[in-house]
């Protein structure tokens, strides 16, 4: 990190925050699955926010199966394959959504800003959705923090920071480190770790209910991106310097 600019870490969720998959996921879940046990899925534990190592094991105790290790290992690699099978259909069936390329070019141009992710998914999962709507150019995969990296999502902060200390040389905080994301786990997760947390109301969360869970900020999309620079600027005295850098 060079000059006098202020260090600033922008973590990205995926799901419901850069793009829909269109339910493919469900689809390669429920592939896997049937892979997995030999038999039909009939219950999917719920997906909102939640890590892959907790979807995974929580959908096999639905069924009263135990998640042995070995067993989940099997488990979240068949969806791994299921979901690649189906790269095309997701092309096909998801989007990026409205402002999300827009907004990850903009804050690229502004000093001191670095960008990866804080996901659910798996690591695997997550670069092939990223790629499959063109949304990799300007993140940092290799400083972010995956859904198999451990089952509960407040534990993915600490991670991502280890990461981006190794992979940028610069010792980020919760301080100057802002999650972006569209469930109460993701401003709960900013919440342990001291991050700031701009929310957006883009998945099946309301706007209400983020903000009651503790989201100072909160947008309908990320169609505004300006909107979304002096948000995650919003603690820094050169911020609308930075704004007019990021136009």
């Amino acid at each position: 990190m060079g000059g006098n600019e202020r260090s600033r870490l922008v973590l990205w969720d995926i799901d419901h925050t850069l793009l829909d998959g269109g339910g493919v996921s469900r689809d390669a879940y429920r592939s896997a699955f049937e892979r997995v046990t030999g038999r039909p899925l009939e219950h999917m534990a719920d997906m909102a926010g939640r890590t892959e190592l907790l979807i995974a094991g929580d959908t096999l105790r639905l069924h009263g199966i135990a998640p042995a290790p070995d067993l989940l290992t099997r488990f979240i690699n068949a969806v791994a394959a299921e979901l690649d099978a189906r790269a095309d259909l997701l092309a096909a069936r998801g989007r990026a959504l409205p402002g999300a390329s827009d907004a990850l070019a903009a804050l690229s141009r502004v000093p001191g800003v670095r960008q990866s992710v804080l996901t659910g998914n798996m690591r695997v999962l997550a670069e092939l959705k990223l790629r499959a709507f063109g949304l990799t150019d300007h993140l940092d995969l290799a400083a972010g923090a995956y859904g198999d990296d451990a089952e509960e999502r407040i534990a993915l902060l600490p991670k991502a920071l280890e990461r981006a200390y190794a992979h940028y040389g610069h010792r980020f905080t919760g301080a100057d480190t802002v999650i972006v994301g569209d469930t109460v786990l993701d401003v709960a997760t900013a919440k342990a770790g001291g991050a700031t947390i701009l929310a957006v109301s883009t998945g099946v969360t309301s706007a209400e209910a983020l903000r009651a869970a503790g989201a100072g900020t909160v947008l309908p999309s990320l169609s505004d991106t300006r909107a979304v620079v002096r948000a995650v600027l919003a603690a820094d005295p050169d911020g609308d310097a930075a704004v007019a850098v990021a136009q």
